[in-house]
């Protein structure tokens, strides 16, 4: 079987879990390098996890794999996908909602043979979605509850001076497209970005945010109306180490990665 070799940008609670299962084996795939903002900490950790891969710089990917992961903070998207795209080689995106205004990364992967993975993440169905554009979907609807932990710093709320700390009950902090909530929260709704791209776009798809002190786990409902099918989603993930983001993502990730060379792949 041929190798794919796989390039990790981030170590963070990601990273570190994509890392951990690629090192233990998965058919097809091997760990070729990682880089991240902090090399000395990334090789004491590969080192107690007695995982044998170089640090390098992110512009270094290509020389070393066929497919890198992004793991990493949105604002670092241009540098991890550029260098692989420009060769023809893949990216799998994490941070989705930063390709929403670059269509030029999209272009540069059709012009010189490359690819841009998006993984489900921490939603669900985007196979449905997927299948029902396939006809003429009328409307997209996602409501997301968080642990308000889950949202701090997030520029929509700092640029608005919205409080979600010491709440009694659920505060809606955002209701719009999925554009705007990709730019206002770029750390934690990269699933409505997703949800957009298999669907009606980032301008017809519609969010809303809550903050909700009762939620342990960050919360998703898609409803969907089209004309071949009407349908509700619901999903509950609980938070990685990262409050930002749910264990299902890393997961996501290796399903994704695992079917590249999987004798039956199941799922659109």
């Amino acid at each position: 079987m041929n190798q794919t070799r796989i390039a990790i940008a981030g170590l963070g609670a990601i990273g570190r879990a994509v890392a951990r299962r690629l090192t233990d084996g998965l058919p097809g795939l091997s760990l070729a390098c990682i880089a991240t903002g902090n090399a000395d900490k990334a090789r004491t950790w590969l080192n107690e996890q007695k995982i044998d891969c170089p640090v390098v710089e992110l512009e270094e990917f290509p020389k070393h794999a066929d497919l890198a992961v992004e793991c990493a903070p949105a604002a670092l998207i241009e540098r991890i996908c550029r260098p692989m795209l420009e060769v023809g080689k893949q990216v799998m995106v994490l941070s989705c909602g930063a390709l929403l205004p670059r269509q030029d990364l999209i272009d540069l992967a059709k012009a010189k043979g490359g690819r841009i993975i998006v993984p489900t993440g921490a939603l669900l169905g985007l196979d449905a979605v997927a299948a029902a554009a396939e006809g003429t979907i009328h409307s997209v609807k996602m409501t997301t509850r968080k642990p308000p932990i889950g949202l701090v710093g997030a520029p929509h709320l700092v640029k608005n001076n919205i409080s979600v700390e010491g709440l009694n009950t659920a505060k809606l902090v955002f209701s719009g497209t999925a554009r705007e909530a990709a730019a206002g929260f770029p750390a934690n709704v990269n699933v409505a970005a997703a949800l957009s791209l298999a669907g009606i776009g980032p301008d017809r798809t519609m969010i809303d945010i809550y903050a909700d002190p009762a939620m342990t786990r960050n919360c998703h409902t898609i409803e969907v109306d089209s004309d071949s099918a009407r349908f509700t989603l619901s999903i509950e993930n609980i938070p990685s180490e990262n409050p930002k983001t749910g264990k299902n993502v890393a997961l996501s990730v290796l399903a994704m990665l695992r079917k590249m060379h999987a004798p039956l792949a199941v799922g659109t």
